[in-house]
């Protein structure tokens, strides 16, 4: 009996380090703008959600500079600026070819500098109201501490897809 015990620590330790063990890395972020929701994922499994705001341009997909509207496609994290106006940014690698083709198609440019970040630097404190407005330019928000979250488990070079 005394025996057991021990056991039943150690079975339980080594099971919460495999789940939640150092390699707690997202392999994949999926942005579904109209479920205002970001969900990283590992080996094809959902691991964390967040709730988001996105452009205050709506639901449209992001066509041309300037009009606030998050994109929509395939993208992949590309940097991180620990400096930013916001709270800590991970820049995703917006435009990518086809969006510069449907803008180039208007005779417009496609921006840039797409990220999700923060709240703005100084605005921490309003946390999770944030969420009752879409508020960026075209960036999807979370809360300081998710960003925290996210930063930690999302390595550059993630794949992400940003859907309607």
């Amino acid at each position: 009996m005394t025996l057991r015990l021990p056991l039943l620590i150690i079975a339980f330790l080594l099971i919460v380090q495999t789940s939640y063990g150092a390699d707690t890395r997202a392999d994949y972020i999926l942005i579904e703008k109209s479920k205002h929701q970001l969900t990283l994922f590992k080996k094809r499994k959902i691991f964390r959600t967040f709730s988001i705001s996105i452009g205050k341009g709506g639901l449209a997909p992001k066509e041309i500079e300037g009009d606030n509207l998050t994109p929509e496609g395939i993208y992949k994290i590309d940097g991180r600026n620990a400096k930013s106006g916001f709270y800590k940014a991970l820049h995703i690698n917006y435009p990518n070819p086809s969006d510069i083709k449907r803008a180039q198609q208007k005779g417009k440019s496609p921006g840039g500098n797409i990220l999700i970040h923060g709240l703005k630097n100084g605005l921490g404190w309003i946390g999770r109201f944030h969420l009752f407005i879409d508020w960026t330019q075209g960036c999807i928000a979370v809360t300081n501490q998710e960003i925290d979250e996210i930063w930690a488990w999302v390595p550059d070079g993630t794949l992400l897809e940003i859907t309607k």
